[in-house]
């Protein structure tokens, strides 16, 4: 399966497609439509790869150096134009609140700053 998923990317190249039919080859049923594939799936079997192997090595570019033999600019230059390619989504993490009362007590931010911090 993994050689014939590598053809595919490998023939899609960076074209668009449609996927419209899925088969469930335990059950034979067939559905047909129009399906969106994630974007992990729509980049080039290599990358997929890449991108297997930094999930392994749990973010270690260190780890990633030594799997692919290749430099820490190497590693994360890929990286950088694998995330262009996903247009991932922006994931703010909320501010603590005891942060904003420390940054407000230091006299940091404003109590009006302070607020709109909170409300968020």
């Amino acid at each position: 399966m993994t050689t014939e998923w590598h053809r595919l990317t490998d023939l899609i190249g960076s074209k668009d497609f449609a996927v419209t039919e899925i088969r469930l080859t335990d059950d034979g049923i067939i559905v047909a439509g129009d399906f969106e594939l994630p974007p992990l799936a729509r980049l080039p079997y290599e990358d997929q790869v890449f991108i297997g192997e930094f999930v392994r090595s749990h973010g270690s570019i260190k780890d990633m150096e030594k799997a692919f033999g290749v430099s820490y600019p190497t590693i994360k230059g890929r990286l950088n134009r694998i995330s262009k390619q996903l247009n991932l989504v922006e994931v703010t993490v909320p501010e603590e609140r005891n942060n904003v009362l420390d940054d407000l007590e230091r006299g940091e931010i404003s109590a009006d700053e302070a607020i709109a911090r909170l409300k968020k």
